[in-house]
């Protein structure tokens, strides 16, 4: 990837898709609509609207952990997703999707067990993880796949 090339980063906040200069993405962009952040350090909870933006705009690849509230080792591996949040962003964006808020999105990509992590890349999944893992786990698990 060249230094002058530009690369389509949706919003967290509004999901508006802004071109962002590779370059420029450690550098904290803001959203050209909203003028948020576009990288916080944190994972975005996506309805199936925001979801589907996210994986077919965003020239990133998403992280998405499918979970649900009610799962006990989905609210484990809730603080070491948010800290693998930290040590991704910006090269990827990691985001979070309720499967019981989702659920015609947990059958599509036939989500059987939770917490899974699925890779999206290009608009399309490239890689699965299912169970819960720690921060550190995520992270070489995540960087491992970007092949």
């Amino acid at each position: 990837m060249s230094t002058t090339e530009s690369l389509h980063i949706v919003c967290p906040h509004c999901h508006t898709t802004n071109r962002i200069a590779s370059a420029n993405l450690s550098a904290a962009p803001d959203c050209g609509k909203c003028h948020r952040p576009l990288f916080t350090g944190h994972p975005v909870a996506l309805d199936e609207a925001a979801f589907e933006k996210h994986i077919a705009r965003s020239q990133v690849p998403v992280l998405v952990d499918f979970w649900a509230p009610w799962c006990g080792p989905c609210r484990m591996m809730a603080p070491a997703f948010e800290q693998a949040a930290q040590q991704l962003e910006p090269g990827m964006r990691l985001a979070k999707v309720n499967t019981e808020e989702a659920q015609a999105l947990a059958a599509r990509f036939n989500i059987r067990s939770i917490p899974t992590l699925a890779l999206f890349m290009n608009g399309r999944e490239v890689a699965r993880q299912p169970g819960a893992m720690g921060a550190a786990d995520i992270v070489r698990w995540a960087r491992s796949q970007r092949v």
